[in-house]
């Protein structure tokens, strides 16, 4: 085959990230399109979503994800605000481009606001992190992920019990491929490469209190409106942290979303004591390191759900439910909602027993990204062999 006729045979597929939780998903898909051979031409747009310099050095040029093509700086705004912009700052590049496909990542409203423009464009879009729901409509993210679902053409899922979500809705199970999770490909890929505590804590006052051999530390990470929005439930969150600290010092990398609200709530002085250090928020291979040798991990986050699970690191998530169920039933997570009781009483079975040993769950095993390409080689080549559009790739 001929240089040029291998070019035309290329999958043309323009690669959408926006805010930090989708930086982990994409790197590994990325590193997987530009293998050679691969059979797809692959150009990333960031949407600016979330960006500052300072970020970009702790995500892209950590995990490797290569330069983006085109930054469309949209930057933050209200959720009808943001997703408008984006919206409105993709288009001429789906204009210019025409790709074969869009791929977009996660629940964020980069996800929707591009999945969007594509379908309207005639454009398929592939939707990886496909099929996850926690069943609670006041998340902006959820409404993200059920739209984004509906208009994707290809669905590609982390866990068996996505496609039942995905049926249940409606979905044709053709458009149904369960590939694994490419945010476990990034931190198999990256584990070796962990900043390890040591290094982290090396600033504080007194980092060997957080690094005692047979105590450890638990870490910490909180940033949902439903737990920081509400003064009432922030300052019950931060007194029960404060009482977990008596028994196991904590490390907390805060949000500039949750610094900002603490202030504004007059809840600083809760967080003001020796057993609690407050970190500025750390980049990737720094809380990887903080993850895999914490004790137990208290967060709201979906992604550390995830990643907590392939650590074998016990996980008490803060809120009354989950998108990521298999975390709670093949892994270490337990979901105890914003209770202090709760809490308490999970906090301590894991001090008392070492938690739920849990397991990885199945295609959690680092090449998520490459069925994901496989998928779409095999995808064009059903749809319309050898008949792409190349001519502005």
């Amino acid at each position: 085959m001929t240089t040029t006729s291998m070019s035309k045979a290329l999958l043309s597929v323009l690669c959408v990230v926006g805010a930090r939780p989708n930086f982990m998903k994409i790197a590994p898909v990325m590193r997987a399109f530009n293998q050679p051979g691969s059979g797809i031409s692959a150009r990333l747009v960031h949407t600016g979503q979330h960006y500052d310099a300072a970020m970009k050095a702790a995500f892209f040029d950590q995990l490797g994800i290569p330069e983006p093509d085109l930054d469309l700086e949209v930057g933050s705004a209200s959720h009808a605000v943001q997703t408008a912009e984006i919206m409105r700052r993709f288009e001429p590049e789906l204009d210019a481009r025409r790709p074969d496909l869009v791929l977009v990542v996660g629940d964020v409203n980069s996800t929707i606001a591009c999945a969007l423009v594509a379908v309207k464009k005639g454009i398929p879009v592939a939707h990886v992190e496909a099929g996850l729901r926690s069943y609670d409509r006041d998340m902006p993210e959820e409404i993200n992920r059920v739209l984004t679902d509906q208009i994707s053409e290809l669905l590609l899922t982390t866990e068996k019990s996505a496609r039942a979500n995905l049926e249940r809705e409606g979905i044709d199970p053709k458009r149904i491929h369960f590939v694994g999770n490419v945010m476990i490909d990034t931190l198999f890929a990256n584990r070796v490469r962990a900043v390890p505590p040591q290094k982290v804590l090396a600033g504080l006052e007194n980092p060997e209190s957080f690094l005692q051999p047979g105590t450890g530390y638990g870490l910490v990470t909180l940033h949902r409106p439903s737990n920081v929005d509400d003064p009432e439930v922030l300052k019950r969150l931060l007194e029960t942290l404060a009482g977990i600290s008596e028994r196991l010092p904590l490390l907390f990398p805060v949000h500039p979303r949750t610094s900002a609200r603490i202030e504004a709530a007059g809840l600083a002085p809760l967080l003001d004591n020796n057993r609690i250090a407050l970190l500025p928020p750390l980049s990737y291979l720094e809380m990887l390191g903080l993850m895999d040798s914490a004790r137990v991990v208290l967060t709201d986050s979906g992604g550390i759900q995830e990643e907590t699970t392939a650590l074998g690191v016990p996980c008490i998530t803060l809120r009354e439910n989950t998108e990521r169920p298999i975390t709670v039933e093949q892994g270490t997570n337990t979901v105890v909602g914003s209770d202090p009781h709760r809490i308490h009483a999970c906090f301590e079975e894991i001090l008392a027993t070492g938690g739920k040993r849990g397991r990885a769950p199945e295609l959690w095993d680092g090449k998520a990204a490459e069925r994901i390409a496989a998928v779409l080689r095999q995808w064009a080549a059903e749809r319309s062999p050898g008949n792409h559009r190349h001519e502005n790739a």
